[in-house]
């Protein structure tokens, strides 16, 4: 289940693309004869939401970036639409070409990216060995193991020695569901004394050997292939609506098609940086084909356990630093 925040987003943006005011809308017993995909109770629970008045500002975001797709002239260009589908909250059957939350008259794909800079959340394997892609990877062990195995024993066997938690293997690579739990809310309080220092050296070796493996798979494969996936450009297009710190972010991402008509990929780099976590940086230079400029669009990845301290194998948090505006291949409606 989507959290409130997000529920009101995406069900908000998708109901000003049907021209009716908000209060217009949240004033009826039922969401609008075009609105489909919504069950009773889900309803009655954005109409609450509404009315107790914690996500005002969550509510016109939406329906003003709603009401922007009913008008602009690359999207609904003034017409009503006759459907709109909420397909967010749910796991998609297939695999998912486009990181859709609404569909509008069975040909709009929108995305709702709603103060998040965030474009993947896959396992690190399938970051940097996947590439992205929707092949098995071929080695699901935990990624900090099996790129600085010495480094993350040796924080390991710190956190052992001063953690309560009884029951807890030798080796780290041992550790089972049940013993990561028992750990991560045994270390909830912070790092044990000696831990800390272990830690940024393991996320030292992680980052330097997470860069080399991508770096090496990328140059194997096509550099421009995995940018796209980074970019989340993919074979159809579709429409991301949400907001940043700057504001309302309205936007028509390209087809790889579209985008090699426009675009030539000078280069992809990679390259490990120090931080609190392990972190990777990855930067592309674009040339416009129209006259030879170079665009760059960069952004980095976190490495980083989920829920806490051992918690969860890790993850790789892919996130985007340039703004949007200014990403080869997004274009403002």
């Amino acid at each position: 289940m989507p959290s409130d925040r997000t529920f009101v987003t995406e069900l908000s943006t998708g109901l000003g693309a049907t021209g009716a005011s908000l209060e217009q809308i949240m004033g009826a017993l039922l969401p609008p004869p075009a609105f489909s995909g919504l069950v009773p109770d889900e309803w009655t629970r954005l109409v609450r939401l509404f009315l107790e008045g914690g996500h005002a500002e969550e509510f016109r975001q939406g329906w003003a970036n709603g009401r922007a797709f009913l008008l602009a002239g690359d999207a609904l260009a003034g017409r009503r639409p006759r459907r709109v589908e909420w397909t967010g909250g749910r796991r998609p059957p297939g695999d998912e070409v486009v990181p859709a939350d609404l569909r509008i008259d069975h040909v709009y794909l929108v995305s709702c990216k709603y103060q998040s800079r965030i474009l993947h959340n896959p396992s690190p394997a399938r970051l940097v060995e996947g590439l992205l892609s929707n092949a098995p990877v071929g080695d699901a062990r935990d990624w900090y193991a099996r790129t600085a195995a010495e480094e993350y024993q040796e924080l390991y066997e710190a956190c052992l020695d001063a953690s309560d938690a009884a029951g807890l293997p030798m080796f780290a690579m041992s550790l089972g569901p049940a013993h990561r739990r028992q750990l991560a809310a045994s270390l909830s309080a912070g790092w044990p004394s000696g831990a800390e220092e272990a830690y940024g050296r393991m996320c030292c070796a992680v980052a330097e050997r997470t860069a080399d493996i991508w770096r090496r798979n990328i140059a194997r494969s096509s550099a421009e292939t995995v940018l796209w996936r980074l970019l989340r450009i993919g074979s159809v297009p579709y429409f991301v609506l949400g907001s940043s710190p700057a504001g309302p972010v309205r936007l028509r991402i390209d087809t790889p098609w579209d985008w090699r008509r426009s675009f030539r990929l000078s280069s992809l780099e990679v390259e490990a940086e120090q931080a609190g976590q392990p972190r990777i940086a990855w930067r592309a230079l674009c040339e416009r084909r129209s006259d030879g400029a170079q665009e760059a669009v960069q952004g980095h990845v976190e490495i980083r356990w989920s829920h806490g301290r051992f918690r969860q194998p890790p993850e790789a948090k892919v996130y985007l630093d340039s703004a949007h505006e200014r990403v080869p291949g997004y274009h403002l409606l």
